[in-house]
């Protein structure tokens, strides 16, 4: 939905036509290591960009242009001082949109790029679901020598984030899926109780609960229950998309048990940025939920570090 002009918008505009980077110099010319990666990673096995006749893949362009962390030379204050100008007004957060590209002429190793990027346009004050911003479109020539040799027209939304309603603190939280092969996971869980299956042909442990074996393929098990202890083996820290009944940011660990499996499940007693591989952690049950919801609390098994503190 477009807004009406406003001050800061005509503010804006005076940047439309300014030019981003004079006379920027690629990083690196096209090469064949570069253009082998970039096929491997999408899969492409077209044999024109192999061989000694090869060419680079269009959709390329925009990486012989980057200008890593240290930036390009040629880049002018112009983009910098219109983010800054947002960034006052309070659109401190951007997202990437879309982009489009032209392509003119083929990329082949060896040739060096240069580029000039202009401020080609920036939108009246837009609301949209994430916020309310102006989308700003650059537009990057990209030449060899003296011919043009493609364009890419970047566009983002730089936008002031959306003030999200507090949700309903009643919110459940997800409950298992429980099936006839995990219900004595579940049912231990309950009780209090971390049980691994075994199997009673190979003796091996597994986790998560399987029909059989995939060590040996036996029908047969019975459990063993674990004495709780066990180390942060893998984390990631959760921050979006939010759920009601979570409260990110918070640490999702997969754990290595004593007894040698390993399983997921939060992380507490530290702060998320805290959490390290190699942690000492050991099971804790919480129990979830409302009695009055109609479904009863819930029991879920959590792994506090040993010594950590809420």
């Amino acid at each position: 939905m477009e807004g009406p002009p406003d001050d800061l918008w005509v503010r804006l505009k005076a940047y439309e036509g300014q030019r981003a980077a004079v006379a920027g110099v690629g990083k690196d010319p096209v090469n064949v290591p570069m253009i082998r990666h970039w096929c491997e990673a999408m899969g492409d096995t077209n044999p024109a960009y192999e061989g000694p006749d090869a060419v680079a893949p269009p959709t390329m362009l925009q990486a012989w242009t980057m200008s890593g962390l240290s930036g390009h030379e040629g880049r002018t204050g112009a983009y910098d001082g219109m983010l800054a100008l947002l960034d006052e007004a309070g659109c401190t957060s951007v997202v990437a949109t879309d982009c489009k590209q032209e392509y003119l002429r083929p990329l082949r190793p060896g040739d060096e790029v240069t580029f000039d990027t202009v401020i080609e346009s920036v939108s009246q004050r837009k609301t949209t679901k994430l916020g309310t911003g102006y989308f700003v479109t650059t537009r990057t020539d990209v030449r060899v020598g003296t011919d043009l040799a493609g364009r890419h027209r970047f566009r983002i939304l730089k936008y002031a984030p959306a003030r999200r309603k507090p949700e309903a603190s009643s919110a459940r939280r997800p409950r298992p899926v429980i099936n006839r092969d995990n219900a004595g996971f579940w049912e231990g869980v309950n009780q209090h109780r971390l049980l691994i299956q075994r199997c009673t042909d190979c003796r091996t442990l597994r986790h998560p609960w399987l029909p059989g074996c995939n060590s040996c393929g036996g029908l047969e098990w019975d459990t063993v229950e674990a004495s709780g202890e066990g180390t942060v083996h893998s984390y990631v820290v959760m921050h979006h998309p939010p759920f009601p009944a979570f409260d990110p940011p918070y640490a999702v660990g997969l754990i290595e048990l004593a007894e040698g499996v390993r399983m997921v499940s939060n992380v507490v007693g530290v702060p998320y940025d805290k959490v390290r591989i190699g942690l000492p952690v050991r099971v804790e049950f919480r129990r979830y939920g409302d009695a009055g919801d109609g479904e009863g609390f819930q029991v879920l098994p959590v792994f506090r570090v040993s010594g950590g503190e809420v």
